[in-house]
């Protein structure tokens, strides 16, 4: 008994001795995957020695208090607070929320995320849906972001409750819109199918970094199937979305030849915002991107045929969500 609850623990990066990545098991399987440990990074990445366009104001006040009660009231989970979010406060003012379902332990092990690794509780809760609801209309959301951890040991990755939290929000909210953020399910097009049919408004699936990145960012996953996620959804008439972090290591050619692929999917919204590391135990910042540089990348992914490129340091994906729809 005992070790079946510390199987079901979920981890920090730097809670468990780390090995060597081993390639992740088929689709069913435990999939659980462990980065090689991480150097120090290359450049100055303590918050005192950022660049000046990377210092945000931490949200504060009663109203922010307020908000962040009625989400650990509900039991609930949001990316924004999962993966500190320096715009958090931002969006949750203008409306906007990103509520992370499924649990707050996630099957993979990205070197980027600073949302916990291990073994998810079996099941899935299926009250989830109506307290996210309930949330969302407490805090005045009018726009809802649903993203998720991945859950790999399940055929359907959760996938029916996305379904189930969209119908929920549409019944408690009038004229709510829903953006969801999904993982790639490892290529289980019905579960995909499951999200499609519920019609969110924006279906975004990110990237998250360059093809030659993968195997250090995001080692259980495959640039192919990620685009084959944005594709499929887009030909059966749903709005697309999806993002890049730079700062990696990435090489400029590398980003254009990305957004090509975007233009050849028809992706309507493309998301470029600076990494920055969470822990020690996470991938370095190679580089800090110049705010110049973000909007370039901006002019050049609209004018290949991107029709809205949100781009800057402190950009993630679900900043300015609102506007996307």
């Amino acid at each position: 008994m005992g070790d079946q609850k510390e199987r079901n623990k979920g981890y920090r990066p730097g809670d468990l001795k780390l090995r060597t990545a081993k390639p992740a098991e088929p689709a069913g399987g435990d999939g659980m995957v462990e980065l090689p440990v991480i150097g120090p990074t290359p450049v100055e990445n303590t918050r005192g020695n950022r660049p000046d366009w990377l210092r945000v104001k931490l949200p504060y006040g009663e109203t922010f208090k307020k908000l962040v009660n009625t989400i650990d009231s509900n039991g609930l989970h949001t990316v924004c607070q999962s993966a500190r979010c320096p715009n958090m406060g931002e969006c949750w003012t203008a409306g906007t929320a990103t509520f992370m379902i499924l649990g707050n332990v996630c099957t993979r092990s990205c070197g980027f995320c600073a949302v916990m690794t291990g073994r998810p509780d079996p099941g899935l809760d299926w009250d989830e849906p109506n307290r996210v609801a309930e949330a969302a209309k407490t805090m005045g959301v009018k726009h809802a972001v649903i993203t998720s951890v991945n859950r790999d040991e399940r055929k359907d990755g959760g996938a029916p409750i996305f379904a189930e939290t969209i119908k929920r929000l549409r019944e408690e909210i009038e004229g709510v819109t829903i953006e969801v953020l999904i993982p790639d399910f490892r290529g289980a097009w019905d579960a995909l199918q499951t999200v499609i049919d519920a019609r969110p408004e924006v279906m975004n699936h990110n990237v998250e970094t360059v093809p030659r990145l993968y195997k250090q960012v995001r080692p259980q996953a495959i640039y192919q199937r990620s685009l084959d996620v944005l594709d499929r959804s887009k030909q059966q008439g749903l709005r697309t979305k999806s993002g890049i972090m730079v700062g990696l290591g990435e090489q400029e050619d590398e980003v254009l030849t990305l957004m090509d692929d975007f233009v050849k999917i028809g992706l309507n919204v493309m998301t470029i915002g600076q990494y920055l590391q969470p822990t020690r135990m996470h991938l370095p910042v190679i580089e800090f991107i110049h705010p110049d540089k973000f909007q370039w990348y901006k002019e050049v992914g609209e004018a290949k045929g991107i029709e809205h490129v949100e781009s800057g340091p402190l950009v993630r994906s679900s900043y300015h969500a609102e506007r996307h729809v």
